[in-house]
């Protein structure tokens, strides 16, 4: 069945069922995991949600686990070996040979040989096992602080060790169904640090190229576990990551610490990108809602567009303007000063999650039917 595209919530395609399954269903994804992605030459024009390139190979990612990579712009594709055939939403490759993939049920994959191969490092059973086991440590933390704390201070510590205890109490019941929560992003600085986030505020660190990962959802202010939809570096050296109902934060110190940014949209934020410009940020999501920031997020202004599709990614092309693709075709195209987008759709409207420049005026979209060369309106090549 072809996932279906709305201007509601992007989750159709890259949350999906996987947020609330019956057991029957926990089950056919347990088997998903254990079930190597099946060699087909229809891969490239199947659903695919994300790219990356690797130095000057283009690897892309996909439903079923299909991970494909070019080495001729897009001309000609090849199908990577995974050992898993979950819908893939994430792919990041910080070097020409290492890269991950991240998706569904939790999954994190890794290749060190440019796409070809891959391995898993996690699913979404370790993962919540490692959030499990944070928040139980922060919780025995709680109840010493709420003992030796003043009678003034209590009631507040005693209402943060209640709602850890009902997310204690939610992570084990999901954990009890099976790994149901997708992993929506993943970004590396290098061949060993970086993140993954994801549903229900997942974020995960590692400094060991994924040998080892670490809960990091205790570092950032989201009590209510909103889900975490990208995350990138832009000009300058930051960390961004954006969510459900407009969060946004921001790390100086690659990762160790985040702020929250006061939003300015309440609705989800499905992208993020940096600028040639440092400090510079440019947020996008429901409804074709574009904020542009140029301090790292202490203040906002809104871009103007026609655009009133999602928009689920974009790039930054070489002459400095900005191309975003979303629902129903949506192909938007900056001026070079970045002050407003002009809008195209596709024909056959069927929904683009992802871009690759080739040149000012070559594009590669990603999305519903696969990969196809456009110019850089949209149009067909």
């Amino acid at each position: 069945m072809a996932i279906q595209f709305t201007d509601t919530t992007v989750g159709a395609l890259v949350l999906g069922l996987s947020l609330v399954v019956a057991a029957p269903a926990a089950v056919a994804l347990t088997d998903a995991l254990d079930r190597p992605a099946r060699a087909t030459d229809l891969a490239p024009s199947h659903l695919l949600t994300d790219a990356s390139r690797a130095g000057d190979r283009i690897v892309a990612a996909g439903e079923r686990g299909h991970i494909i990579y070019s080495d001729d712009g897009g001309a000609d594709w090849h199908q990577g070996q995974v050992p898993v055939s979950v819908t893939l939403t994430g792919i990041d490759f910080p070097t020409a040979d290492t890269g991950w993939a991240v998706g569904h049920s939790g999954v994190v994959l890794k290749s060190e040989d440019a796409g070809q191969t891959w391995a898993v490092q996690l699913t979404g059973v370790g993962a919540a096992e490692l959030v499990i086991a944070a928040k139980t440590e922060r919780a025995a933390e709680l109840e010493r602080e709420i003992e030796q704390a003043p009678e003034a201070d209590r009631e507040d510590l005693e209402w943060a060790l209640d709602d850890l205890y009902f997310a204690l109490e939610n992570l084990q019941a999901d954990l009890d169904v099976g790994p149901v929560n997708p992993l929506l992003d993943v970004w590396f600085e290098d061949d060993r640090h970086g993140f993954v986030v994801g549903a229900y505020g997942m974020i995960l660190r590692t400094n060991d190229g994924g040998d080892s990962w670490h809960d990091w959802s205790g570092h950032i202010e989201n009590g209510s576990g909103f889900h975490l939809n990208a995350i990138t570096r832009i000009a300058g050296g930051a960390l961004v990551i954006v969510g459900e109902e407009g969060q946004i934060f921001v790390s100086t110190d690659r990762g160790d610490t985040w702020s929250k940014r006061d939003s300015p949209y309440e609705g989800s934020l499905f992208g993020v990108l940096g600028t040639d410009r440092a400090e510079e940020i440019l947020v996008f999501g429901l409804r074709g809602h574009i904020f542009q920031s140029a301090d790292l997020g202490e203040s906002w202004s809104a871009v103007p567009t026609d655009a009133s599709a999602t928009l689920n990614g974009g790039a930054l092309l070489d002459d400095g303007r900005i191309v975003l693709v979303g629902n129903g075709g949506a192909v938007l195209t900056s001026n070079p000063e970045r002050t407003r987008f002009t809008v195209n759709y596709r024909g056959g409207r069927e929904g683009v999650m992802a871009v690759v420049p080739l040149s000012a005026n070559k594009l590669l979209v990603m999305g519903e039917s696969g990969v196809k060369p456009t110019d850089a309106h949209g149009n067909d090549l």
